[in-house]
């Protein structure tokens, strides 16, 4: 998408700003993986959890986003050949998962969790972390709710989520008002959420996602979908002041401009992003020393190995 110079370094700047902010939470976090108690400094305000609660209550109707995380979980959850008798589940909408594990003790995603230290064999985070100002504590709090080799599993919004109206909404904004607010959560990318894992001392760490692309008849209907799934805009840091009309017409006219289909309706992109860890065990696997290996790739593939030369020439290099 093209923008004026202007709108484009003043994007640039509020969302450098908005990641600092949780940059700066990812640094700040002292938490010791041996010390029984967490330690942290107060993180900046990123999230307005009274504005997050208040958006929670009102979510209703098609959580769509929800039912794909449920689907994946216990496609999951079926893979590990174990069963879990003392699981916790994390969600900050306790009647949309209140059925998934009917044994499992429901923890409000609050930035203190009430779980008991070495209580759960199994801790799922749904769909709240995107939301947390500590993301490195809150992972730090479930490995210790976890007993050895506990299983922890996370699901949150990440990567390119809601890139399109993110980037509408700024250049909207900086064309009606001439400056720019934050309106879209800052969404963590992958490589980023897979190094947390390992900060807050989880063994054999693993993220991975899955990319949605949802077709919309009109904008509204993609806002009517944040709100039935309580993901509006909670930020601390958003504008509390009276929105122009325009602001949202103009949004609406630059989605259909750059975001619309060959069949004539709207795209927008979600990103599920999916952690899984473990708490450490003797017994889970290690890795082997290199040079330990005892047979050969080339014979367990049935091909010929052909040695590299010593000497590799570049075209145009003598």
């Amino acid at each position: 998408m093209r923008r004026v110079d202007g709108a484009q370094k003043a994007f640039h700047q509020l969302a450098a700003r908005l990641y600092c902010m949780r940059g700066n939470v990812l640094h700040s976090v002292t938490c010791s993986i041996t010390d029984s108690r967490i330690m942290t400094q107060p993180p900046p305000d990123l999230t307005d959890r009274k504005a997050l609660a208040r958006n929670r209550s009102r979510a209703a109707g098609d959580m769509f986003l929800h039912d794909i995380a449920r689907d994946e979980l216990q496609s999951r959850l079926a893979e590990v050949n174990r069963q879990f008798t003392k699981p916790a589940i994390v969600t900050g909408l306790r009647e949309r998962w209140s059925d998934f594990l009917p044994e499992a003790r429901l923890v409000e995603d609050s930035p203190v969790l009430a779980l008991e230290e070495g209580a759960h064999d199994l801790v799922i985070h749904v769909m709240a972390l995107h939301w947390a100002a500590d993301p490195v504590g809150q992972l730090v709090q479930a490995r210790r709710a976890l007993c050895p080799d506990g299983l922890f599993l996370g699901v949150m919004l990440g990567g390119q989520t809601l890139a399109e109206l993110r980037a509408c909404l700024a250049q909207a904004e900086s064309e009606v008002t001439g400056g720019l607010s934050p309106r879209v959560l800052p969404m963590a990318e992958i490589r980023d959420l897979g190094g947390l894992l390992q900060r807050a001392g989880f063994a054999l760490p693993v993220a991975d996602q899955i990319s949605q692309k949802v077709a919309y008849s009109r904008i509204e209907r993609l806002y009517d979908d944040l709100r039935a799934m309580g993901e509006r805009n909670a930020l601390a840091a958003r504008r509390r002041s009276f929105t122009p009309r325009a602001l949202f017409s103009r949004t609406a006219a630059l989605y259909a401009q750059h975001h619309t289909g060959s069949d004539g309706r709207l795209r927008a992109s979600f990103d599920l992003v999916f952690l899984t860890g473990w708490f450490p065990d003797a017994s889970q696997p290690k890795p082997l020393r290199p040079g330990s290996a005892t047979a050969r790739l080339a014979d367990a593939l049935g091909t010929q190995e052909a040695p590299l030369p010593d000497r590799i020439k570049i075209p145009g290099k003598d």
